[in-house]
């Protein structure tokens, strides 16, 4: 299957699709972190151009979108319009199997509501992050390790820089359970 794993820096969730046997590609305006296929520059332009895409997993950059900055959102209409456009453009791809991730946020109120909330203590991780997911012909995922712990790390994360990239990294339990439940179908 062909996997395109936009805005994704990471590389966690592609490397996942191509543990499990998968043509998987990340793209992100960012350089990958690990090694591995990976373009540098706009989503939608590989989406556009290097398909047909059996897969789109996204991951759209949360700034302008998630309730954690909703204090910010009336000095930053213009950017959430755009990034809202950029969601809708995402869902819109001319791709069969469609998964939009980001936290709660105004995607839900301004576009629609997802198809799933999930949670890292769901797939083996014990923390807290509620996790939206907006799904066209793909299941919901099932939880695959339940644990305890309770703890929300990443909203604890220090200040500084590098936040920003520490919140945004899908953990690699959900990567595995996506790889494991959507690349089989």
């Amino acid at each position: 299957m062909r996997v395109l794993v936009a805005c994704e820096f990471s590389g966690i969730v592609r490397d996942a699709f191509i543990a499990a046997g998968h043509d998987a590609v990340s793209v992100d305006y960012l350089k990958s972190e690990r090694p591995g296929p990976h373009y540098q520059g706009d989503a939608m332009a590989v989406v556009r151009a290097d398909g047909p895409w059996d897969m789109l997993l996204a991951f759209p950059p949360c700034t302008h979108l998630a309730v954690s900055g909703a204090r910010w959102f009336a000095e930053k209409r213009d950017e959430q319009a755009y990034a809202l456009g950029f969601v809708q453009l995402l869902m819109n791809a001319n791709v069969p199997r469609i998964a939009i991730e980001n936290p709660i946020g105004v995607i839900s109120t301004q576009i629609r509501k997802p198809d799933q909330i999930i949670q890292p203590w769901q797939f083996g991780h014990g923390e807290v992050k509620a996790t939206c997911l907006w799904l066209k012909g793909l299941p919901k995922l099932t939880p695959t390790d339940i644990v305890d712990g309770r703890t929300p790390r990443v909203h604890h994360a220090s200040p500084g820089p590098d936040r920003w990239k520490e919140r945004s990294r899908t953990l690699p339990g959900i990567a595995a359970a996506m790889a494991a439940q959507w690349g089989t179908l």
